[in-house]
């Protein structure tokens, strides 16, 4: 017996946790996160080819700029002192 699930707007369930109080929104956040942390690899695998393919097309499009990684390195060395 085959089961259909709908899945609701992600635009409309953002919406609706907007209008919970901060603590509800707190726990919803909380529970969020910790949900990424059981991605099996190959799940965030895709998930980081994905953003690779997305930062690439913003930079081929002109929308973002190149970061040598010496200043790369710099900056994150300055943020971990």
């Amino acid at each position: 017996m085959d089961v259909e699930v709908k899945m609701s707007d992600p635009v409309e369930v953002f919406k609706s946790a907007l209008s919970l109080n901060v603590q509800d929104r707190a726990a919803l956040a909380q529970r969020l996160l910790a949900s990424l942390e059981e991605l099996s690899e190959e799940e965030a695998d895709r998930l980081w080819a994905d953003e690779a393919q997305r930062r690439l097309e913003e930079y081929r499009a002109g929308r973002a700029v190149a970061v040598p990684a010496e200043e790369v390195v710099k900056r994150a060395e300055r943020l971990f002192r």
